[in-house]
C-alpha cells in the first residue's frame, strides 16, 4: 500500500570524501548496516559545476542560510506530491523532528 510519501537518496562524495565507494557498494553499506528500504541513487555532486539538476533545482527552491550551497551530508528537502519544495532541513536535523511536517502534508493526524 502506497503512503503517498517517498525518501531519495543522493550519496555524495564532497563532504571529507565519506562516499569514497562505488554505487554499488554504497547500496549495500545502507542496505545492510542501516537497512534503508528506500531508493539510493548513483552519487552526484552536490554543489560546484558539476552539481546534479536535482539539486539545482532544490537549491534555488529553497536556498541555504547565509549560502545556498549544501554544507554538509543529510541535508534534508521536504517536496509536497506536486513539486514544490516546501522546506530545507539542516544535516543534523533529525528525520524524527520532520515527522509532523510530513503528516501534514499527507493529511494524517
Amino acid at each position: 500500500m502506497s503512503t503517498g510519501f517517498d525518501i531519495l537518496a543522493f550519496p555524495c562524495n564532497q563532504f571529507a570524501e565519506q562516499e569514497p565507494g562505488t554505487n554499488e557498494d554504497i547500496v549495500q553499506f545502507a542496505c545492510s548496516r542501516f537497512k534503508a528500504e528506500f531508493p539510493i541513487f548513483d552519487k552526484v555532486d552536490v554543489n560546484g559545476a558539476n552539481t546534479a539538476p536535482v539539486y539545482k533545482f532544490l537549491k534555488n527552491e529553497k536556498g541555504g542560510f547565509l549560502w545556498d550551497g549544501i554544507k554538509w551530508n543529510f541535508t534534508k528537502f521536504l517536496v509536497d506530491q506536486n513539486g514544490h519544495v516546501v522546506e530545507r532541513f539542516a544535516p543534523t536535523t533529525s528525520p524524527r523532528k520532520i515527522e509532523k511536517k510530513i503528516k501534514k502534508l499527507l493529511n494524517i493526524s
